[in-house]
């Protein structure tokens, strides 16, 4: 009978509601009548009026509950939002009967006098009681359904750690999920009010540090961490309290992984950008769109780390066009087609453009084919150690690809060129932190030539890009170690590559020429607990199951990395996690003449 019944609830649709109101609104009018005058035998002569006035109240309830998408919602899964639609459809009708009744159907003589003036407030009251009753109905059947489960099955019972808005769409998902095997014991949060406090069913036990004790005592076999805004510090406090707990730890997508599109409820394993993220950075989206809405907006390196991150971050924000240009096509196959799935009904027009940016013909023809307005350059070598051998790869690619890059946009009157720098360009060891720098100093004399808003945006290492330490480490845990540190004290600024991505949007669009802006990236982080970290995370101990193996510096590389020259005066921003510099006293006064020496000595294959 159950099964029948909830089968039934299924199959419900909007069309059904709407043809049940429809027959409630006929009824409703005569029902409230009856309760006015409370005798059936009085009613007869009120028939006619109440014809009348039924007919014209189905009229203007109907042009309300449209409007209002009162038969456009899945109300199998009304929230709070579809309540407070509900109460305003159902309200506006009632007022607006009580308007047309007293002041222009009874004025009028459209609704003869004799009809009772209390039947557009009962008939309002009614409706609020029947239209709300129907579909909150719905979803209580439903909730019923999710509730009968399968007896005698084991359910895993887990910790929810925070107790906001994430918590409490885990324990629905959870709730409406019976065969996930999952079942909500408990919730903790640092927020006294709300100890005691039960949500979706579920009561908030203590506070983050009372997890040893709480999973105890309910028996949890795992915490899901849901604090998608908390900083990595956050985190990392609450699993290393799993760990000592004995209780192994899940969590949901951070906050820039839920703006790329990740779901809320979508439970992982905590990786090491959980543990290393920071609070969420507050960014003028409104001004970012502003200055890219409507533009052919252009990005090199398109399939790489940074530039695919750009692309998607871009996308949302309303450009008349999207240039993805890059050198490798699997990756920009790659990241075009999860656009294009993404964005198939939007008006933004998706380009690919297989190029390298050094072959200066090829980028001239697609610059006069595509005329781009806005172009991101994120196009460049970036491995230290292979770029210590490759030196005029480096410089042909690093410099003269951004030169001529440059000199194009001049030409074909790009509005805005944003460079994506490296922390490595600050006093460089290292050949591609040399060519680095001579980029910044290529767009910087750009700007002030061309008084256009050409700017450079400087950051340290992003976590997971491609050759980048954290790949490379968990490389080597899979095969069984040792993992290779250079040195115990070597360290690195480190960002998560939505972050850095949306920070350089912000700094693009402020930009006004010639500005260096550089991410603010937080303490450095040593490399050698950045691999420890990995090693627990993938459930292994540290000079038990694999070792961490110090290896020495390499060629071109630094101890610890820096952000600003000694000279730069970096200033403050009108974002508070970007710093911009306007000092150029150690700009090179023959810039070409010296290029083109490098650009002699590159053609030749010279690595001195």
């Amino acid at each position: 009978m159950k099964k029948h019944l909830h089968s039934l609830i299924s199959e419900i649709k909007n069309r059904h509601v709407f043809g049940f109101d429809l027959i409630m609104f006929c009824m409703i009018p005569a029902v409230a009548l009856l309760l006015r005058i409370e005798s059936l035998g009085d009613g007869a002569q009120y028939l006619s009026p109440l014809i009348l006035y039924t007919g014209i109240s189905i009229m203007w309830k109907l042009a309300l509950f449209f409007p209002f998408g009162l038969y456009s919602r899945y109300w199998r899964y009304a929230s709070v939002d579809e309540l407070s639609v509900v109460v305003a459809a159902t309200f506006t009708s009632m007022a607006t009967g009580i308007f047309l009744y007293f002041l222009v159907l009874t004025p009028l003589h459209v609704i003869p006098p004799a009809l009772p003036r209390s039947i557009p407030i009962i008939d309002g009251l009614l409706t609020v009681l029947v239209v709300g009753g129907t579909r909150f109905g719905l979803r209580a059947m439903y909730d019923l359904k999710d509730h009968d489960e399968p007896k005698n099955v084991r359910k895993k019972r887990v910790l929810i750690a925070g107790a906001g808005a994430a918590g409490s769409m885990i324990i629905k998902e959870l709730k409406m999920n019976p065969h996930l095997g999952i079942e909500p014991v408990g919730l903790l949060d640092d927020d006294v009010r709300k100890l005691g406090v039960r949500i979706n069913g579920v009561s908030v036990l203590g506070t983050l540090r009372d997890l040893p004790d709480v999973a105890k005592e309910c028996q949890a076999a795992e915490v899901i961490i849901a604090m998608p805004t908390a900083d990595g510090k956050a985190i990392r406090d609450v699993v290393q309290m799993c760990a000592a707990a004995g209780v192994p730890s899940k969590t949901i997508p951070g906050i820039y992984e839920i703006l790329s599109g990740s779901k809320v409820s979508q439970i992982r394993d905590i990786d090491i950008e959980d543990l290393l993220r920071r609070g969420v950075v507050k960014t003028d989206t409104c001004y970012v769109a502003g200055v890219l809405r409507g533009e052919r907006v252009m990005v090199t390196g398109a399939g790489g780390s940074i530039g695919s991150e750009l692309c998607r971050q871009i996308a949302v924000l309303h450009p008349a066009e999207l240039i993805m240009v890059g050198h490798g096509e699997n990756s920009i196959f790659g990241i075009a087609g999860e656009l294009q799935r993404q964005y198939a009904a939007s008006d933004v027009r998706i380009r690919t453009v297989i190029a390298d940016v050094r072959d200066e013909v090829r980028m001239n023809q697609m610059f006069h084919a595509l005329r781009p307005t806005v172009i991101f350059h994120a196009a460049a070598h970036k491995h230290v150690g292979l770029m210590e051998s490759n030196m005029s790869d480096a410089v042909t690619n690093n410099v003269l690809g951004t030169r001529m890059l440059v000199r194009l946009a001049e030409k074909w009157n790009v509005k805005r060129f944003v460079m994506i720098s490296s922390d490595k360009a600050v006093n460089p060891t290292s050949v591609m932190g040399v060519t680095k720098r001579i980029a910044e100093l290529v767009v910087n004399e750009a700007a002030e030539r061309t008084g256009r808003p050409f700017v450079s945006v400087r950051f340290g290492n992003v976590l997971g890009s491609r050759g980048s330490v954290v790949p490379i480490f968990k490389q080597q845990i899979v095969s069984g170690g040792p993992v290779l540190v250079t040195d115990p004290n070597a360290e690195r600024f480190f960002m998560t590559i939505p972050e850095a991505v949306q920070l350089v949007l912000q700094a693009g669009a402020f930009g006004e020429g010639g500005e260096i802006f550089v991410l603010d990236m937080g303490e450095p982080i040593k490399i050698a607990d950045l691999a420890s970290d990995l090693i627990k995370l993938s459930g292994l101990e540290n000079g038990k199951d694999i070792d961490i193996v110090f290896t020495g510096l390499k060629p071109g590389e630094k101890m610890t990395e820096e952000l600003f020259y000694a000279d730069e005066k970096p200033e403050n921003s009108a974002h508070e996690k970007i710093l911009v510099c306007r000092d150029w006293s150690r700009r090179i006064s023959e810039l070409d003449a010296e290029i083109d020496l490098l650009a002699e000595a590159a053609g030749l294959g010279s690595e001195q």
